[in-house]
């Protein structure tokens, strides 16, 4: 895999598969100015290295599910067997090691709320010491949204061109209804967000009219976004570290709005517990870290306190698991 960074060409393609990550290679070209040749083989390189991918993804919260951080704390000889089994799972996903290794981080999704969320999937000889849950309340920064936008690769203008003709999603008074096509559709998304519109028709057995249709429609409720996988490295962010934050409830959206802007901040949400607010932050190294924490989370004046810990390894991602040499 590739050591360096990306380049400005590269930072253009994937700001666009970030304004809309279904975009014809030939839209893309004529917006940053280069052939269709150079972004098609662009993107293959990023693909073919591992330094790329495109995952169709669902917002469970538009299904109605309830969304959760789980923290656990466990002994250093059980993290690797809870890690696996919390893994297999299909309801989690970004399964982080941190603190060590002795404590596991995930989210993971529920229709309702549940008193004994990912208990049964723990192995029986893990010797857990501490588990707490943590419900979604609302997300600042994140999902569809990137890291690579906030690099302004791309003009607004350029953006503007790309932006899909969707609707805005809004909260829907009732949660959305997946029939078994849908289904089909967005499992195949999630292997390939950029699977061709004819092996979606040919794999669910629908019209390609009727497939686009369907994307559009899951687009528009917001159901369904794309997530741009990139290496941290190669964007020069190679440190990520989890931040929980104590704030006021009177403050929790003027901060977290604050949060969203920060050039760090790959992702921020209120949950509920004694640390409401959230942050998955991205530096340069340990030393980026600090001066982040001291000279801009302190800057907030709403901030009561603060706990941190380092990422050693992301376990598995929002499609898959990931072997160490693959952490984001």
């Amino acid at each position: 895999m590739e050591s360096d960074r990306y380049d400005e060409i590269d930072l253009q393609i994937l700001h666009a598969l970030h304004v809309d990550a279904r975009a014809p290679f030939a839209r893309v070209a004529s917006v940053i100015g280069v052939s269709d040749q150079t972004v098609a083989r662009r993107y293959a390189r990023l693909r073919a290295a591992g330094s790329l991918r495109i995952w169709g993804l669902v917002d469970a919260s538009r299904l109605g599910h309830v969304e959760w951080l789980v923290r656990i704390r466990c002994t250093p000889d059980s993290a690797g067997d809870v890690a696996a089994a919390l893994a297999r799972r299909t309801d989690t996903s970004w399964i982080s090691r941190t603190s060590g290794g002795t404590e596991l981080v995930c989210r993971t999704s529920a229709p309702t709320p549940a008193d004994e969320l990912l208990l049964k999937a723990l192995p029986r000889s893990a010797r857990i010491l501490d588990l707490s849950a943590h419900c979604l309340l609302h997300v600042f920064f994140g999902r569809s949204d990137s890291l690579i936008t906030k690099r302004g690769a791309l003009s607004p203008e350029q953006a503007a061109r790309l932006s899909p003709p969707t609707a805005p999603a809004s909260a829907p008074a009732e949660p959305v209804h997946l029939d078994d096509a849908d289904h089909r559709i967005l499992s195949l998304l999630r292997g390939d967000g950029r699977i061709p519109l004819n092996r979606l028709a040919a794999e669910t057995g629908l019209a390609p009219s009727t497939v686009q249709r369907r994307i559009t429609e899951l687009r528009d409720s917001g159901v369904l976004y794309f997530d741009i996988d990139t290496e941290r490295a190669r964007l020069g962010l190679p440190i990520r570290t989890q931040l929980w934050l104590t704030v006021p409830p009177t403050d929790l959206v003027t901060t977290g709005r604050a949060l969203a802007r920060h050039a760090e901040v790959a992702f921020v949400a209120a949950v509920t517990g004694p640390r409401n607010l959230y942050a998955s932050i991205s530096t340069s190294g340990i030393p980026g870290f600090y001066e982040y924490l001291t000279d801009t989370v302190s800057g907030l004046p709403a901030v009561q306190s603060a706990e941190s810990s380092l990422v050693l390894h992301t376990v598995k991602g929002p499609a898959g698991i990931r072997s160490p040499g693959t952490d984001r």
